[in-house]
């Protein structure tokens, strides 16, 4: 019957009613080239979704036996190989090739080897093509998120969105109903890029709050390390549901006091995602964790999944980072702090828990991001207050007022100077 098996949208590129309207006069043409890169799992289920989109997708990779195999079988023989793939989707190895003529760049590399896959191709990059990241982690040196590094590598300001939510790559391509959310501080910039993306097995929401975008998708691969832990000691369901919900709540305190708005969490970026990746059965990150649950060594972990194409863990780079930006804001971030406390040795698996589980009792942690959200309010509204209440054109309200008032006082002395000379 038709209530048996998985649901897959039977013609996933048809776009819902109003799809195009919804996006206005910035949604691209049919045929619109994207260039992808990358060509793991990820950046092959997201170019495969935008070609059956109908815009034409060039995936940028430096392996050969990849570029043949898609160009000439539509199969990626490394990532994904069960699927084919449309044929508006094609491969190459030459950067110049793969974005000429590009009117958007779909940015599918780790966080950590951004910087080094970018440099060669700055120049090749222009400077008004939007670049959609998709990575999702802080840079484990500089702490910095994808929409502080990307424009330090290319040396400009760059127009930029980013790609976030619950989304496993072999579930794009088999077009199960899923849905994401696209972050800019440009709206017509997040409008024109969901439009890639959008269809009747994806639906995407837009938003520019690209801070709490960035902070949900860097951190819940931490919390997703710290709940395959919990499976891979056989703990139960209980300690799983305590963590994700805990753990929303630390991330969201962080992402606020970076600038985010406390909302953001409760949606797809949040804890969409962060159900996702600590509860789904195809999360990298979750997968690091069991093992080390099970009392293997982070070393040897690594080193098998670099040898098997596992692809890469960012929750492993991105605790530490987390931990020390959390320590930079003065933010209590208990999780963690102990997920990096293991995974650099400070402590065992049993030792983390036992800290986190005896911490000193306090009030629901569900209200904390919103009082922090508040908090942050007062605060920027006394800078104000300080300098004078809300600046225009650099100047404080203060400053505005006294130019004002001083240019009144001079007309009257002039309008007073005139009526004395006529009645002189």
């Amino acid at each position: 019957s038709s209530s048996r098996g998985p649901v897959r949208i039977a013609n996933p590129s048809a776009r819902p009613r109003g799809a195009m309207a919804a996006a206005g006069s910035t949604a691209p043409p049919p045929g619109t080239k994207v260039c992808v890169f990358g060509s793991g799992s990820f950046g092959t289920a997201l170019g495969t979704t935008i070609a059956r989109n109908g815009f034409t997708v060039t995936l940028l990779t430096r392996r050969q036996e990849v570029v043949t195999s898609i160009n000439t079988q539509h199969v990626n023989p490394t990532h994904l190989s069960e699927c084919k793939l449309p044929p508006l989707l094609s491969a190459c190895s030459s950067a110049k090739e793969a974005l000429a003529g590009a009117a958007f760049i779909v940015h599918c590399i780790p966080v950590q080897s951004t910087a080094e896959f970018l440099e060669p191709m700055k120049d090749l990059i222009q400077p008004d093509v939007p670049i959609i990241s998709t990575s999702k982690g802080l840079h484990s040196e500089t702490l910095e998120t994808m929409a502080e590094l990307v424009p330090r590598v290319l040396g400009r300001k760059q127009p930029m969105a980013f790609l976030s939510g619950p989304t496993f790559a072999k579930e794009l391509m088999e077009a199960y109903p899923s849905g994401a959310i696209i972050a800019s501080e440009d709206e017509s910039i997040a409008d024109s890029c969901a439009s890639l993306f959008h269809c009747n097995a994806l639906r995407i929401y837009t938003t520019t709050d690209v801070v709490g975008v960035e902070v949900g998708g860097a951190l819940k691969n931490v919390y997703a390390v710290a709940a395959g832990t919990i499976e891979g000691m056989g703990m139960g369901v209980n300690p799983t549901a305590f963590l994700v919900t805990r753990a929303c709540a630390e991330m969201n305190i962080l992402a606020v006091k970076m600038g985010a708005r406390a909302h953001t969490m409760a949606g797809l970026a949040g804890i969409g995602d962060l159900m996702l990746t600590c509860m789904g059965g195809a999360s990298r990150n979750k997968a690091v964790g069991q093992r080390i649950g099970r009392g293997e060594s982070l070393e040897s972990i690594l080193e098998s999944r670099q040898k098997s194409l596992a692809g890469v863990a960012e929750g492993v780079a991105t605790a530490p980072a987390a931990e020390k930006l959390a320590r930079r804001l003065g933010v209590e971030a208990p999780i963690t702090q102990a997920v990096a406390s293991v995974l650099d040795g400070r402590a065992n698996v049993r030792e983390a828990i036992l800290k986190l589980m005896t911490r000193p009792r306090h009030k629901d942690f569900s209200a904390m991001p919103h009082e922090a959200e508040e908090e942050e309010r007062l605060r920027r509204q006394a800078a104000l207050d300080r300098g004078g209440g809300q600046s225009v054109l650099g100047l404080p309200a203060k400053a505005w007022f006294a130019l004002a008032f001083g240019q009144g006082a001079v007309l009257l002395a002039l309008g007073a100077q005139r009526w004395l000379r006529r009645g002189s």
